[in-house]
């Protein structure tokens, strides 16, 4: 027996309906199509699908086999061809996230927050980036975006620009460095250097400060979490260097100080790296405005008024510099 979806979907229809006219109708076929499949789909099955004796038509005992048939397997059907129909216009799909940075936590959940409301056919995932090589995963399809502040020249990766932010040094209110208006390499020499629990290369205080410089701390002490860093910080137990966007509140709080690095200040430009066909998807677009004018908003701290963040389709501001 050869059954196709259209006879799923016919049963169905002649079931609702409760006759062939409106059943047609639903349909979309002539009242003489739907008899002649009817009948073809009874002679493949070598019974009577239906009583037709009865007003409204109603389903024999196989008829009602089909049917349970139909029932559960249409709604996978009409449900995968919403997918793919999503897919098509941009409206759904995967938006895997692996993080080469360990505070942007920060800033990327109230992201997300936001977006799930535009963009609740998008499947969001989060991997944190530091025991895999994100950009190979990137490459492979196993994850969609990698936040980075390390743009790379790869074929078919385009790194999307979202933001400027300064690595900003953090100490205890009572520590001597706090008299300094700014630091310096040199002042990290006899310090104990709280920071993320990831590789020096990927620690902006190693790679645009002391490294170039030549200068160790005494000594360097890894912490998994921002809220604990800042505790050891607040009872002396070292010093830190966040990004800008970490410290909206401490910056306010009398038990820290915090200074720019150097007398000029540091800069980096966090960047969202996608796969470049995928990187005009009205979702992966909106995703990376948001992800601009969220950062924005907890650089500019308590206080303030922030920007709202654009709605989907809308331009988002752009960066300067």
């Amino acid at each position: 027996m050869h059954i196709e979806l259209r006879h799923l979907r016919t049963i169905r229809a002649i079931h609702e309906a409760g006759g062939l006219q409106r059943a047609a109708e639903l349909l979309n076929i002539t009242q003489s199509a739907l008899s002649h499949q009817i009948k073809g789909l009874e002679d493949q099955a070598g019974m009577e699908l239906f009583v037709r004796r009865t007003k409204p038509m109603r389903l024999s005992a196989a008829g009602l086999r089909l049917l349970r048939v139909a029932e559960r397997v249409l709604p996978e059907v009409e449900g995968l061809e919403a997918e793919f129909e999503g897919l098509r216009e941009g409206s759904a799909g995967r938006l895997h996230i692996a993080l080469e940075c360990h505070a942007c936590f920060e800033w990327l959940l109230p992201v997300l927050e936001l977006f799930r409301h535009a963009w609740a056919d998008v499947d969001v995932d989060i991997r944190p980036g530091l025991a895999f090589n994100a950009m190979e995963a990137l490459a492979r399809e196993q994850v969609d975006v990698v936040l980075t502040s390390d743009p790379e020249d790869l074929a078919g990766i385009t790194f999307v620009p979202l933001f400027d932010y300064s690595p900003v040094f953090v100490a205890a209110a009572t520590h001597p460095l706090a008299a300094k208006p700014f630091i310096e390499a040199e002042d990290f020499r006899g310090e104990t250097l709280l920071s993320y629990p990831v590789e020096r290369s990927r620690l902006d205080v190693f790679t645009m400060l002391l490294e170039p410089a030549g200068i160790e701390p005494a000594q360097q002490r890894r912490v998994e979490l921002t809220e604990v860093i800042l505790l050891l910080v607040a009872s002396g137990r070292g010093v830190t260097v966040l990004p800008d966007w970490v410290l909206r509140e401490v910056k306010y709080h009398s038990d820290y100080i915090t200074r720019p690095i150097t007398e000029t200040g540091l800069t980096r430009r966090m960047f969202a790296a996608c796969r470049s066909e995928e990187v005009s998807k009205p979702y992966m677009a909106h995703f990376n405005r948001l992800a601009r004018t969220e950062a924005v908003k907890l650089q500019r701290g308590p206080g303030t008024r922030p920007p709202s963040a654009p709605a989907a389709g809308k331009p988002a501001p752009e960066l300067e510099g």
